[in-house]
């Protein structure tokens, strides 16, 4: 039943779309781009999480990539394993937690970078957030790159991998942009057609990339605050001449006090298709909005995909708009 209702809900949606004219940059419906997978439902970026995406008709699943000991790319948000794995409870790996700096912070955890694949094939994902349900802990395994190659070469659907501290990671002897081309070649996506974006905050690596690969790059950035408001910590102009798209905080798009600005309209004129991060159902914008308004907002403002770790109330919502504006 739960198939069936998918995809009713996915055709309908198709059949909207073609009856909606969209502000994005393209004139296409803005894409769902689900967040660590259904990320909101399921432990993130594990293989279950990612099909019920699809199942539930996202166009785009995201792996965020770390590295193993053995330079192999798994899908993980951060380098240490502490909140996303059951490290903490396996005696056998006790002795691996040590103090590294992470950013900024320093933090004593257990890092993807001293495990072998075999050891990570081990441990099992958890939901790293306490006000999510637990009840699918230690049930799933810690996928590969490839692994999510495989699904969504199976299941035609789009992959957005973010490349998580390159920098970092060549501190430590392990080069995340090299893996990544040549996980890339292997699966025949390098060229601008390739269902394939790639995201990073660091503009280096992008930069790079731009010369040895065609997949759509795209700049992911921060708001700062300036006298006249927030602005993106890397100037447009600048990331036009290395990306394809922008991803910014969605605070850089409909502001605290739930206003558009100018930045979709600024980025389109640059030819930078926007994608902002991210929608949560359980957590309301600061404007005491819901959901739905806030999705809407983000639609209205013409953004060209939103990242929400709930796709389907992204998918629900977005097919009420389309059929709003049908109804004008």
């Amino acid at each position: 039943m739960i198939g069936l209702a998918v995809a009713v809900l996915a055709a309908s949606t198709l059949a909207n779309a073609d009856t909606c004219s969209f502000s994005t940059l393209s004139g296409d419906q803005p894409m769902v781009i689900a967040h660590r997978g259904a990320s909101g439902e399921l432990p993130e970026h594990t293989i279950a999480s990612y099909r019920l995406a699809i199942e539930q008709g996202s166009d785009v699943i995201e792996p965020d990539l770390v590295m193993t000991k053995d330079g192999v790319l798994i899908a993980r948000h951060d380098r240490y394993l502490s909140t996303t794995t059951d490290v903490a409870s396996r005696p056998e790996f006790a002795d691996r937690k040590r103090q590294r700096r992470d950013g900024v912070l320093l933090k004593n955890d257990w890092w993807a970078d001293d495990f072998t694949l075999a050891e990570i094939k081990t441990l099992r994902a958890i939901q790293p957030r306490a006000d999510r349900s637990d009840a699918f802990d230690g049930q799933f395994a810690i996928p590969t790159f490839d692994d999510v190659i495989e699904l969504a070469k199976e299941t035609g659907v789009t992959i957005y991998p973010e490349t998580k501290s390159p920098s970092a990671h060549a501190q430590s002897g392990l080069d995340i942009e090299a893996a990544l081309i040549e996980a890339l070649k292997d699966a025949g996506w390098t060229t601008a057609s390739a269902p394939v974006f790639v995201q990073s905050f660091e503009p280096e690596i992008l930069r790079s990339l731009n010369e040895e690969i065609d997949v759509r790059l795209v700049q992911l950035v921060t708001p700062i605050p300036t006298p006249k408001g927030l602005r993106s910590n890397i100037d447009l102009d600048s990331i036009k001449t290395y990306a394809d798209g922008v991803g910014p905080n969605k605070v850089l798009v409909i502001n605290r006090r739930g206003g558009t600005t100018d930045f979709v309209s600024e980025a389109h004129e640059r030819g930078l298709f926007v994608h902002p991060w991210t929608v949560r159902d359980d957590q309301a914008p600061t404007d005491g909005a819901d959901v739905e308004t806030e999705l809407t907002r983000l639609f209205a403002s013409g953004v060209d995909g939103v990242f929400t770790d709930f796709p389907q109330t992204a998918i629900r919502a977005r097919q009420s708009f389309c059929e709003a504006l049908s109804a004008q």
